[in-house]
């Protein structure tokens, strides 16, 4: 559905949360932006179809800009996060589609243990 106050552009809007399953890799652009990439695995119950099923998924994190690739470099493996971006292509140079969720906020979250 195409948003009106997204000027006109189709929705893609994706908030996920999950342990970072290693500390992220940060290099420098040439242009001098700090990018950050990681992966945080994802579990929860959900239901669907009247069904409560297991979800399970890895997700790969791009966080462009000082400010996000601050918030999780300093990260333990294991910390759990709260990752609100878009999906987009997870390089320009990769010949195919893989995705990855590009951060726009990401947040330290308590998760209690069941």
């Amino acid at each position: 559905m195409v948003n009106p106050g997204n000027g006109g552009q189709p929705d893609n809007q994706l908030v996920l949360t999950g342990q970072l399953l290693k500390s992220a890799e940060v290099r420098t652009t040439p242009a001098g932006i700090p990018i950050a990439r990681f992966v945080i695995a994802h579990q929860s119950r959900r239901s669907e179809a009247g069904q409560v099923r297991d979800v399970e998924c890895r997700m790969s994190v791009v966080a462009s800009g000082q400010a996000l690739s601050a918030a999780v470099r300093q990260q333990p493996p294991g910390t759990w996060l709260k990752v609100t971006g878009f999906l987009s292509r997870a390089g320009y140079r990769a010949p195919d589609l893989r995705v990855a969720l590009h951060a726009l906020k990401i947040e330290t979250v308590e998760i209690p243990v069941e």
